[in-house]
Parts: C-alpha cells; structure tokens; sequence
C-alpha cells in the first residue's frame, strides 16, 4: 500500500537496514549522521519545513549535495532522523517509582509533548507523515502507555485515553507553534502582536459582534500574558480530560 506521495507504507529510514548507512570509505571527512541530523533541526527551525533542502543543507555543513547521500538515500530519510531527533528531546518519567501518581505523570508527559511542538513548528506536520518508529518516538510511545495503564482502564480503552490526551496537545501545540511562528518576523513580542490583532478584531464589521459577546469569557479566562493564557487554558483542558479517564475507570 503506497501514501499519497508515492512512497510505501513501509519506506523508513528505520527499516531495512536504513539506519545502518553511513561508514563506508570515501565519504567526506567531519561529517557523520548526528551532525547531520543536529544542524537539519538547526536549519528547520530557523528557516521551516518548505525551505529546507539538501542543497541549504549541504551549504550549512560546507560540503556538497552529494556528499550527504553517503548517509541518508533521500531526503525524506532526512527528515524521519530530524522528527526522531526532536522526540529525544523529551524528558522521559522514571516508571519504577511506585509512588509517583499516573495523574501527574500523565500531565508532565502532555506539557513537554506541547512544548516540543511549539518550539519545533516543523514536527506537527512530520508526524503525520511518517511511520514515527524510530527509537525516541517508540521510548515515548512506550512510556505513555504505560503512564495510561497504570490509570486503571479497561484496555480496550487505553488507546482511546491516549488518543484524546495526546490528539488534544497534538492540536494544541501545533497551533501555538504557528502562533509563534507569525509573529517571529514581525518584529513584535507574542503581547504586542496579540494586543494589536484583537483591537482589530474588535473593530471589524464581522468580527466585533462575535468579539463582543466572548468579552466575559475572556475577560475570566484571566492572564496577564498570551503565556498566561494559553497556560491556564492547557492546564484546564488536560484536567478535563484527566477527569474524563477517571470518571471512565469508576463505572468500571
């Protein structure tokens, strides 16, 4: 079965011995895959996912095009040990501590999870691409499970619980890493530019009204900061869905 871009459901970087590439004589000295990999994440953050390619990166290293296929065979190999790479970035709870609490577990794991998607806007759209196997994605993977598990649920529901935490942060992350991303160029701190956009919400001939009857909502919503804000709103939604799996595990 093939994507839609043309490329087998199985095509990965971390299959078929993908992983192994690299070492053969003749490649160009200096380089190596982790240096690679570290200044494609480097170049994907400071210049995005559309203009990333082998070419900028191959300039960024002071090589060749080429000489980046004596380790990965395409780009897309490229960006699966990126994503991978961005996933080695979260910290991991220890699960052989008896008494830590699934609960606060579980919230550690959704707040570093959104953070990484925020600080890496280029991951969002990466993970709903590849098969996201490789060995940090599959540690965090695991260690979720397991976090879930210790919740008490029936295991037909156990995906399901991971689904609605971890596709709420998904959701959540990415749209505060396109946030961020907009108004890097701007010139303005994230106050500033969401300061300026609801004066023109509030003055538009199709917004003001809808602006006008959220005023209350906003106004409790309470923060001093767009941090602020967004903070309190994440922390909420994940304790609702925390309530959620709790409610689930005492009708049993």
């Amino acid at each position: 079965m093939a994507k839609a871009d043309g490329r087998p459901a199985r095509d990965s970087v971390w299959l078929e011995g993908k992983e192994r590439r690299g070492g053969r004589g003749g490649q160009p000295s200096g380089l190596d895959r982790d240096r690679i990999t570290s200044v494609s994440v480097r170049l994907l953050d400071t210049e995005g996912l559309e203009k990333f390619s082998m070419r900028r990166l191959a300039g960024e290293l002071d090589v060749t095009a080429m000489s980046l296929y004596w380790y990965v065979d395409t780009k897309d190999d490229l960006l699966e040990l990126a994503l991978d790479a961005a996933f080695g970035e979260l910290p991991l709870p220890d699960l052989q501590d008896a008494d830590a609490d699934w609960r606060e577990q579980l919230r550690a794991l959704a707040a570093e999870y959104r953070a990484l998607l925020a600080r890496h806007s280029w991951l969002s759209p990466l993970a709903g691409r590849y098969l996201n196997i490789g060995p940090n994605s599959l540690a965090f993977s695991r260690v979720v499970q397991r976090v879930v598990r210790r919740a008490g649920l029936p295991a037909h529901g156990v995906t399901g619980a991971i689904s609605a935490v971890f596709q709420f942060v998904y959701g959540f992350g990415t749209i505060e890493g396109h946030f961020f991303a907009r108004i890097a160029d701007t010139g303005l701190s994230a106050d500033e530019f969401h300061r300026q956009a609801m004066e023109l919400v509030s003055e538009a001939p199709g917004s003001a009204e809808v602006f006008r009857e959220s005023e209350d909502l906003m106004a409790a919503r309470g923060g001093d900061t767009v941090a602020e804000m967004l903070d309190r709103d994440f922390a909420f939604a994940l304790d609702l869905l925390i309530a959620g799996i709790e409610a689930m595990v005492a009708r049993g």
